[in-house]
């Protein structure tokens, strides 16, 4: 497998159980407060909208610093 293969892989892996990861931890918020009556469904897309944007930035971040502190070896050439 090349490279570019590889990254791609590991990067929609990391992506998908990072979104999956805030998903699980947003069920633990009471927002139910702030939800109309009768609006489950729009609820229920607000949560799976927030959660792809939480999991997506930790694990565009997460793999940012990776690669990142990989390429801090550059700096010492």
């Amino acid at each position: 497998m090349n490279f570019l293969g590889m990254q791609s892989l590991i990067t929609i892996v990391s992506h998908m159980f990072f979104i999956l990861l805030s998903f699980w931890a947003l069920k633990g918020i009471r927002i139910e407060k702030f939800i109309k009556k009768n609006n489950i469904g729009q609820a229920r897309v607000l949560y799976l909208f927030i959660s792809i944007t939480v999991g997506y930035t930790v694990s565009t971040f997460f793999i940012d610093l990776i690669l990142n502190s990989q390429n801090l070896i550059f700096l010492f050439y």
